[in-house]
């Protein structure tokens, strides 16, 4: 029986209940999961769009499923 490593994203705020520091990113079927804690909201790889975002701070869309920013 393996385990899966889960580890808490410092800062980040849900986006379904907006609670603070309950948000957890995990490997499954070698694809990135992020699941609330407080709610069960979850989002994966296969969730987020392929919109290529523009700017300096431009992230490939391929290499993360969003970018957390604490409030």
């Amino acid at each position: 029986m393996t385990r899966t490593r889960k580890r808490f994203i410092a800062g980040a705020v849900c986006p379904a209940c907006k609670a603070e520091d309950s948000l957890m990113v995990y490997m499954e079927e070698d694809k990135e999961h992020v699941r609330c804690v407080e709610c069960d909201y979850h989002m994966s790889e296969d969730d987020h769009t392929s919109e290529e975002p523009k700017g300096k701070a431009a992230v490939k869309r391929d290499q993360v499923i969003g970018v957390f920013k604490p409030e």
